[in-house]
């Protein structure tokens, strides 16, 4: 069963707060003190971790505290603090990460979360992305956040990030270019590119930092929960601000539950058409993979008669709604179709499980549905292929044997 990582951002999101979130869930401490280590190497300024337990409003959760030896606290939501650290580019920072301990996907997702927020910093003062100073994120508590947060990920390695949007604070922030209403421009800015939706709370003050959204946006691969979901463990950062509430991001490991009750189901399923009368076969065969492998419940082709009395074929597809604009893209690009139709379907489908039935020389994979009390069972092809060539059986004996060893409650 997959299983994801659901960051609720109810109350915001900062660097240190999915850090802390990420540790409460349980990702390898020892991987992020060896990266963390490296980096001192590759910083000027000498600093120390913290990890501990605290709570805010007396809800607990885990603290995750950058803090340098000249007596500056971490504070990545507070910019004013910030004026007299060293100006970096996007090349310096891509230098120290990759000098840093850490794996090649971890490395990778740390330059993605800088890149990000460099390419809004560069939209926001209107200067190329590699003449952006990171005089804040750069500074060597957030070096460390974003490096963290791509270790204890790559840690994790779920089958993938659910961000469903992110509460935003109202007012207006000190940071080093002064007074900037929230959300500041470069949150803005990557929630704009990177299409993540911000709920604007009455709390005064920022509650998304750019090194937040970015760490969101770089790990986002869903932006919907699934219909039902069973959870399996929660992660609980807290935040370093006062806003005269609790403060805190959970992280959620979460597992989809199929609905077990058949009949509607509540999917958010489309289903694709096209004519098409001038692809040749080939093409349609290849656009077929194409499709499958993107992902389509299902693809197939119908024989139709166009205007003129033109033999064509119907082209049909059902993909998940978050599939519809890749697929039909593939089907535009893969087939000499000019207009693309669909709509949305409800389907009733009978509930499915796979069971194995073993035979005298061998075992066999077998697919059971039901609805209500009808129930039917199908032998996998594959797998009875496998057993046919390792005996020399045909398939209809297999078959046979199959339905022989059924046991009579199926």
């Amino acid at each position: 069963m997959k299983k994801y990582l659901y960051l609720e951002g109810t109350s915001g999101i900062s660097g240190d707060m999915l850090v802390a979130a990420l540790l409460d869930l349980g990702a390898n401490r020892e991987k992020l003190d060896a990266a963390l280590e490296s980096l001192r190497r590759e910083v000027p300024h000498e600093f120390d971790i913290s990890i501990s337990r605290k709570s805010s409003y007396s809800i607990s959760g885990c603290d995750f505290d950058v803090r340098l030896h000249h007596h500056e606290h971490h504070h990545e939501e507070s910019y004013n603090a910030r004026h007299h650290h060293e100006h970096r580019h996007l090349d310096d920072v891509e230098h120290i990460i990759d000098h840093v301990i850490m794996g090649d996907a971890a490395r990778s997702q740390a330059k993605r979360i800088f890149r990000i927020v460099a390419e809004a910093e560069a939209k926001a003062h209107g200067c190329p992305i590699n003449q952006v100073h990171f005089h804040e994120v750069g500074a060597v508590d957030s070096l460390a956040d974003i490096i963290a947060i791509a270790v204890l990920a790559e840690d994790l390695t779920p089958d993938g990030w659910v961000v469903t949007g992110l509460t935003e604070g109202s007012g207006t922030v000190m940071c080093q270019h002064g007074e900037l209403p929230v959300p500041v421009p470069a949150v803005l800015n990557i929630a704009a590119a990177h299409k993540i939706p911000l709920r604007t709370s009455s709390t005064l003050g920022e509650m998304v930092t750019p090194t937040g959204i970015a760490a969101a946006a770089a790990l986002r691969t869903h932006d919907k929960l699934p219909p039902s979901y069973r959870i399996i463990s929660t992660g609980i950062g807290l935040g370093k601000r006062d806003f005269g509430r609790a403060n805190f991001l959970r992280v959620l490991l979460i597992e989809p539950v199929e609905e077990a009750t058949p009949g509607m189901e509540d999917e958010n399923i489309c289903e694709l058409a096209a004519n098409i009368d001038d692809s040749t076969p080939e093409e349609l065969s290849y656009l077929q993979e194409l499709l499958l492998e993107l992902g389509a419940r299902d693809v197939w082709f119908c024989p139709c008669t166009m205007k003129k009395s033109r033999p064509a074929v119907l082209l049909g597809a059902l993909v998940d709604a978050a599939l519809v604009e890749m697929a039909e893209d593939c089907i535009l690009r893969h087939s000499s179709t000019i207009g693309v139709r669909r709509h949305a379907v409800q389907r009733t489908v009978m509930q499915r499980e796979f069971i194995s039935v073993q035979l005298s020389y061998g075992t066999v994979r077998v697919k059971r549905v039901q609805h209500g009390d009808i129930i039917r069972c199908y032998p996998e092809y594959e797998s009875m292929k496998e057993l046919a060539c390792s005996t020399g059986l045909s398939l209809r004996k297999i078959r046979e044997d199959i339905t022989a060893a059924l046991p009579s409650e199926v």
